[in-house]
């Protein structure tokens, strides 16, 4: 192991644990490439909160981290992914936006278009469409 992969383990070992799909790691002239497939945002954000523990400004030059969350094709079949509670379904994709209709817990949910990063637009069994926070849909 390098010094970097050794510096940087805690980065590799969150990416592992979230489930990061081809997950590569690899040092390249003194800077410690880690890419991949993330399957939902809180992945991703799992990789980055674990670099953040190590270096609060990312500010570092010696590593860099390529893990995308992995396009997925409209019509995918999601499941609601919530701690507890109801899912919210938006009317835009914004925490200020009125609730058009909510999804249970382990329900199931179609992706209509995978709008940005934070929010999907999905539709509901009952055919409610609205954006939901993607942080809470699982592929």
């Amino acid at each position: 192991m390098s010094t970097l992969q050794d510096k940087y383990s805690s980065v590799v070992s969150a990416a592992q644990s979230a489930g990061v799909s081809n997950l590569q790691v690899q040092e390249q002239d003194g800077i410690l490439y880690v890419s991949g497939n993330a399957a939902n945002t809180a992945a991703k954000d799992a990789v980055w909160n674990a670099l953040g523990a190590i270096d609060s400004t990312y500010s570092a030059s010696d590593i860099n981290i390529d893990v995308q969350v992995a396009g997925l094709a409209a019509g995918a079949n999601l499941t609601v992914a919530t701690e507890e509670s109801n899912l919210n379904i938006r009317q835009e994709p914004s925490t200020e936006a009125a609730v058009v209709g909510k999804a249970a817990k382990g329900a199931s949910v179609t992706l209509v278009e995978q709008t940005s990063d934070d929010w999907w637009k999905v539709k509901t069994a009952d055919g409610q469409e609205g954006y939901a926070y993607s942080r809470y849909l699982k592929a």
